[in-house]
């Protein structure tokens, strides 16, 4: 753990829920293998709190076991991020901090941003300057919080400064380091599980995707998506007409579980050529996207994936905080309307989908540029 390199302060990383864990694992990495290490203490703050599932992740990515666990469960957003922030105040006073660390948009990334800015402690945010400019979205909230109190921004696109120019915030606290998501990724690809093998591993059988179409991988987990019945009936609807032209692969968040069960649309998943899998760990989602013919999601990180794979994918969302993916890469805003989806799909299915690129900076290399700057960033600090 990092907290063993000496008797220098730490830099006090936090973790909350799954995305955060790919952001997460190259950037410790990197601080653990720089000259001098960094030290670091690694709080999780338990926003997500599957065990067994944490576990999972935490093996595959090779993240240390977390030298605290805030134990905070679930709640309203108020509640939560109130829950976070009463708890993570007495670890900075215990442990002392040379900065804290925090990454994406998730509840515990703002709640411990505010309790350090409050204790005058630099804040460093990893993943700042992405806006969907809806405010809706909780995420949202979140990261316009974050990038206003955060006294270092470390970007994944370049466009990311001009939004953070727009909001008032100085260029000399902005730094374009590149996506820590796609360390971990291209780190772990040549380990990722196949596609076969993460069937046959849920008890499914391999045929459902041997076929000369290939599959559709299909995630959804944002409540704009699967809380109103209305919404996720019609992309039921939608998903089954899709699995007529290629089979569908379709990781089942449990928050989507639980509203197919409570609005009732369980039973039109039960579909012949749709699998239906429980939430998968890196490893095998890694291998189920990169084998994926298309990708149907809501999921930012995985319109930053697929970009990375070279993959297709269709964004169920009117608008997303990574424009990068739809300028430079493979992804299509699609929206929820059926019939826009479905032509989507067949675009695809008829002329292979985008291309794209790989993006600047998205190398695998962006948590070492981190540990460097952040490294002489403290040197500097101190030094005054």
């Amino acid at each position: 753990m990092g907290a063993k390199f000496g008797t220098q302060k730490p830099v006090v990383c936090v973790v909350g829920a799954r995305p955060n864990y790919m952001k997460m694992a190259p950037i410790l990495k990197a601080f653990s293998a720089h000259q001098p290490p960094i030290p670091f203490l690694l709080v999780h703050t338990g926003q997500h709190y599957d065990h067994a599932m944490n576990a999972k992740l935490f093996g595959d990515l090779a993240l240390p076991d977390p030298d605290v666990n805030l134990e905070v469960g679930s709640g309203t957003h108020a509640v939560q991020t109130a829950e976070i922030m009463k708890r993570f105040e007495p670890v900075l006073d215990e442990h002392g901090a040379a900065a804290v660390l925090v990454v994406g948009d998730v509840n515990s990334t703002v709640a411990c941003a505010l309790v350090a800015s409050k204790k005058g402690i630099p804040v460093v945010h990893v993943e700042a300057g992405l806006r969907s400019y809806d405010r809706a979205m909780p995420e949202e909230i979140n990261r316009v919080m974050t990038d206003q109190i955060a006294d270092l921004l470390y970007t994944t696109e370049q466009a990311a400064a001009v939004n953070l120019a727009h909001e008032g915030i100085p260029a000399a606290r902005i730094e374009f380091v590149g996506n820590v998501m796609i360390d971990s990724l291209r780190a772990n690809l040549e380990k990722a599980v196949k596609a076969s093998d993460a069937l046959a591993a849920c008890g499914m059988s391999a045929d459902a995707i041997s076929g000369p179409e290939g599959y559709a991988l299909v995630t959804l987990h944002r409540p704009s998506n699967v809380d109103d019945p209305a919404t996720l009936s019609a992309l039921v609807d939608t998903l089954v007409a899709s699995s007529e032209r290629l089979p569908l692969v379709f990781a089942v968040h449990p928050r989507t579980r639980a509203n197919l069960e409570r609005f009732g649309l369980a039973e039109k998943l039960a579909a012949e050529r749709i699998v239906q899998l429980a939430p998968q760990g890196y490893l095998e989602m890694l291998g189920l996207m990169s084998a994926a013919r298309v990708v149907l999601t809501d999921s930012g990180g995985i319109q930053e994936e697929t970009t990375a794979l070279g993959v297709p994918c269709l964004t169920l969302r009117e608008n997303t905080e990574r424009p990068i993916t739809v300028e430079e890469g493979t992804n299509t805003l699609v929206g929820c309307d059926g019939t826009a989806i479905l032509a989507a799909l067949d675009l695809v299915l008829s002329s292979g989908g985008k291309a794209g690129r790989s993006p600047a900076l998205w190398d695998g290399r962006a948590a070492e540029r981190i540990a460097a700057h952040l490294h002489d960033w403290l040197k500097r600090r101190d030094a005054h």
